[in-house]
């Protein structure tokens, strides 16, 4: 008789639409019950007696309000088997709940970065929950980088006795395509909020491009790898981040005004990208941890022609660790964003629990 578990999974959006997609075309020895699957966020089909969702015929399915956290919790507990919780949004308060949920011994798979880069003592809570017996199992791989590796060989690299010198990075997709088309080794008078434009039209930024020009999304990811790392961040705040939001442009009322106002301050972005050309450089946004200065920093950054930042292309993420063992860094590269490399990323850790959990 074949192995399985229980999962419960919140959020059917491009993520989690691509992640069901996913799951249904999984070669696996173990069977996947899901037996909790929240459509939207306020209706839920929900196996009341834990037998599987036809997850194939669930927008055909019946729903019902979803269950409050409590009640989900009490639910899952309650399964006849192992249960993991596929967490496919980015909803806050559910992940200020995960500690509740790997304390009841839930397993976790999930992007939300959240959980992993608000105040520390989330954190600290979460993984002292899974280290305590009956404490669930949580994987967040798809926090950093989609589906790249790197969160799982970081945190396996520090488990086995590895000092992490220095991280540094390309972790935005939309920033990567940005900067990668505005400042190159050839001389172009190309606008930045022409590139701009032209990502946020190619669905590279959020619909409302300060969310990622403000530098947060790649503050987070950067407190998470520091973290792992050994440097005890205390949120994304909590270090010097480089916003490209022009201070007039913060508090204007909506994207699109926003975009007809940016091309005013085009010229000091201009007098960067020339200034750094005139020294054999491109501009890169950067995130990086320092382990021996025990600093973090999020910014603009300048690189030589001949440096591998230099010449990425695209919108992929590029990641590199220098340690002890790898004085020479290992350098991860990759699409660090998108629908379907995200929902791999996330299907990969639920593999990973439910080969630890299945019965």
């Amino acid at each position: 008789m074949s192995k399985s578990v229980n999962l419960a999974i919140i959020g059917s959006g491009v993520v989690g639409s691509a992640f069901l997609r996913q799951l249904s075309q999984l070669k696996d020895t173990i069977k996947y019950n899901v037996i909790y699957l929240a459509v939207n966020s306020r209706q839920a089909i929900i196996a009341q007696d834990y037998t599987p969702i036809d997850v194939a015929q669930y927008k055909s399915l019946d729903t019902e309000p979803i269950l409050t956290l409590d009640k989900l919790t009490t639910f899952l507990k309650l399964s006849p088997k192992p249960v993991i919780l596929v967490d496919n949004t980015s909803n806050a308060q559910l992940a200020e709940y995960y500690p509740k949920f790997v304390e009841a011994g839930i397993s976790i798979a999930t992007p939300n970065k959240k959980a992993f880069s608000s105040d520390i003592s989330v954190w600290n809570d979460i993984f002292a929950k899974e280290a305590a017996p009956g404490g669930g199992l949580v994987y967040h791989e798809a926090t950093v980088g989609a589906g790249l590796p790197i969160i799982g060989p970081l945190k396996e690299n520090v488990k086995c006795g590895d000092n992490i010198y220095k991280i540094e990075g390309i972790f935005s997709g939309s920033l990567s395509f940005i900067f990668n088309k505005f400042s190159t080794t050839v001389a172009s008078d190309v606008k930045f909020s022409d590139v701009v434009a032209e990502a946020k039209q190619l669905g590279y930024t959020e619909p409302d491009p300060r969310d990622d020009l403000s530098g947060m999304d790649v503050a987070r990811k950067v407190t998470i790898v520091g973290r792992i790392a050994g440097l005890p961040i205390e949120s994304p705040t909590s270090f010097p981040v480089n916003s490209l939001i022009p201070k007039d442009l913060e508090s204007v009322a909506t994207g699109a005004e926003f975009m007809e106002k940016l091309p005013l301050y085009d010229a000091e972005m201009q007098k960067l990208k020339d200034e750094a050309f005139a020294e054999g450089k491109v501009l890169r946004f950067v995130g990086s941890v320092d382990l021996k200065t025990k600093k973090a920093s999020v910014g603009i950054e300048k690189y030589s022609f001949d440096h591998p930042f230099a010449s990425l292309k695209g919108s992929d993420n590029v990641i590199s660790i220098t340690s002890e063992r790898y004085p020479n860094p290992i350098v991860i590269q990759g699409a660090g964003a998108g629908d379907e490399q995200t929902a791999g990323g996330v299907l990969a850790d639920t593999l990973k629990a439910a080969h630890r959990l299945a019965v």
